[in-house]
């Protein structure tokens, strides 16, 4: 009986298994289940091909502090294995452990340009040996050449930089503070034979004991543009510390010089001659040679707090010029990046954009908000579709310079990107024509960039972590704080040797590991670290609208009052 009843009972649950309700279940299910597993496979996959992430969605949930010290500390590993295996020396070798010299007895060129960053990290126990060194080694009297520009913009804006910042941060000041200016003015006094040209115009070198200017040994003597525009931040500053004009006036008439020569939409040829004044060339680029006269018409412009108006309408007007003349965009992604017209306006574009070029972004955003927050700008009457336009295109193009790091193995940018454009796009004026739109693909980006080996090199350059910096404190967007924890992450996969070597630039971004250079360039400390510190600081700490950034990263106040009125205008 009881058999007969479990029986009875098997059946009924077989024929319950087998009724059309529980097989549309048991389907149902399959259904949802394949679904499911389909969705995670392409959500998967969309984040593989995804290049801008996910993480700065967290970004209030993430420690900044502690990414700020793990700069920090890469930097006390850097100046560490200098002041241990090169003390003194221009130039450090990491791999070799060992220096050189750029002029026979030392221009204090990595111990000057890292004095700020020192300052700014609170790195009071490594101050005083380098205070030191300046009083009793640096000397300037030296039978050397040296280039105007460069020792402009590390060592001049080092040494003002660090006079600035012992006012400014209590815990850098020391009763020896006066030799950061006294040396500051002795080096200028050497560098202004310079500008004695019949122009203007400084010569592209200077040699230091015999106080005369050199001219260039190549492109026919003459200077670089960006070079000779690319001084006045620091002589004037140089000025209003000493009350002496004679450094405002030489520098300041530089510009009047390029202004006469009528630029075309305000976008400058890359050479000057120093006797004529007048442009020698016809190619137009925003790399190497003609990046900084751009960034320091904003900057000249902001330093004098607005009372240098023709600066800032030089610079509307180049970004116009810009925009019509430079911007395209690739092949397969729609991005937008910064071309060259090797023959100048209304010749073919070159697809070619120096990571030099990576200093645009943040400039843009800064020119338009004047260093306030994008919020903030927005409450201006004088804020309107223009601007917008502008800090639209300053995403853009961080996004373009954030993709030169993405595509590649080590993440970590090449010196040089050329693109896969389509022929039409190549064509002049490309602002006169509507432009793609944007596809955020990995896939497709990799396609559109083209590292040539000649280009592959990191030098651990600066450009887009201080974009990436100027965009998070005017946009406050935490995406571009992510993006900066990313390539500091990648500069310490690929480019930290040990504790006592520190860090090496290298010679392939797509080869793991990257070949290393041998050298640790100076501003490594004077900028890239710096900006990634200055990325993960609270805001408050070193406002935008309060100073102003030279080239090298050096720190000046925005002045308020200023003695001297503008010793030109524009004919």
């Amino acid at each position: 009986m009881a058999a007969r009843r479990q029986n009875t009972t098997a059946r009924r649950s077989l024929q319950h298994s087998r009724s059309p309700s529980f097989l549309k279940s048991l389907f149902g299910l399959r259904a949802v289940l394949i679904l499911a597993l389909s969705l995670v496979l392409a959500l998967f996959k969309w984040t593989n091909d995804d290049p801008i992430g996910l993480y700065h969605h967290a970004g209030s949930y993430v420690n900044w502090d502690t990414r700020r010290e793990k700069v920090k500390s890469a930097f006390v590993t850097s100046w560490d294995a200098y002041t241990a295996n090169a003390w003194g020396y221009d130039r450090y070798h990491p791999v070799s452990e060992k220096g050189s010299q750029m002029s026979p007895d030392g221009l204090g060129w990595i111990i000057v340009d890292s004095l700020d960053t020192i300052m700014l990290m609170n790195l009071t126990d490594r101050l005083a040996e380098p205070r030191k060194w300046l009083q009793r080694k640096l000397n300037y009297n030296q039978d050397q050449d040296v280039n105007t520009f460069e020792t402009t913009i590390r060592m001049l804006g080092g040494l003002l930089s660090a006079h600035y910042l012992t006012t400014k941060l209590p815990n850098a000041a020391s009763r020896r503070d006066s030799v950061y200016l006294a040396k500051a003015v002795e080096l200028a006094d050497r560098l202004l034979p310079a500008y004695e040209s019949r122009s203007g115009i400084p010569y592209a070198s200077v040699h230091l004991s015999k106080a005369k200017g050199v001219p260039s040994h190549a492109d026919g003597g003459s200077s670089s543009t960006a070079e000779a525009t690319t001084l006045q931040l620091e002589m004037k500053y140089l000025s209003y510390l000493t009350g002496n004009d004679t450094y405002w006036r030489k520098a300041e008439r530089v510009m009047k010089v390029l202004s006469d020569n009528h630029a075309k939409d305000g976008l400058v040829p890359i050479f000057v001659h120093p006797e004529s004044g007048r442009f020698t060339s016809r190619e137009i680029r925003l790399g190497s040679r003609g990046d900084s006269y751009y960034e320091y018409l904003v900057k000249q412009f902001l330093q004098t707090s607005g009372q240098e108006p023709v600066y800032l309408e030089m610079w509307e007007e180049a970004l116009e010029g810009i925009q019509k003349h430079l911007i395209t965009t690739t092949k397969h992604s729609g991005l937008k990046f910064v071309a060259e017209l090797p023959q100048g306006i209304g010749g073919p574009l070159s697809p070619k954009m120096d990571h030099l070029v990576c200093f645009l972004p943040g400039l843009i955003a800064l020119g338009a908000t004047r260093g306030h927050t994008l919020s903030k700008a927005r409450t201006w009457p004088s804020w309107d579709d223009k601007k917008e336009n502008q800090i639209q295109l300053a995403r853009d193009l961080m996004k373009t310079c954030w993709g030169m790091y993405a595509v590649t193995e080590t993440g970590l940018a090449p010196e040089i990107a050329w693109f896969h454009a389509n022929e039409e796009d190549l064509r002049p004026a490309p602002g006169d024509r509507p432009l793609a739109h944007t596809r955020n693909s990995l896939a497709a980006w990799k396609k559109d960039y083209i590292v040539k080996p000649l280009d592959a090199h990191n030098l651990q350059r600066p450009e887009t972590v201080e974009s990436l910096f100027m965009m998070w404190r005017i946009t406050e967007d935490p995406l571009y704080r992510e993006w900066g924890w990313k390539i500091f992450n990648a500069f310490e996969r690929h480019t930290k040797l040990s504790h006592k070597q520190g860090y090496t630039s290298v010679n392939d971004v797509n080869a793991i590991p990257p070949p290393p250079r041998d050298n640790m360039e100076s501003f490594w400390l004077a900028e890239t670290l710096k900006y990634l510190y200055l990325l993960f600081s609270p805001n408050d700490f070193i406002p935008l609208t309060e100073v102003v950034f030279n080239t090298e990263a050096h720190i000046f106040p925005v002045l308020s009052k200023v003695k001297w009125q503008m010793g030109w205008s524009r004919g």
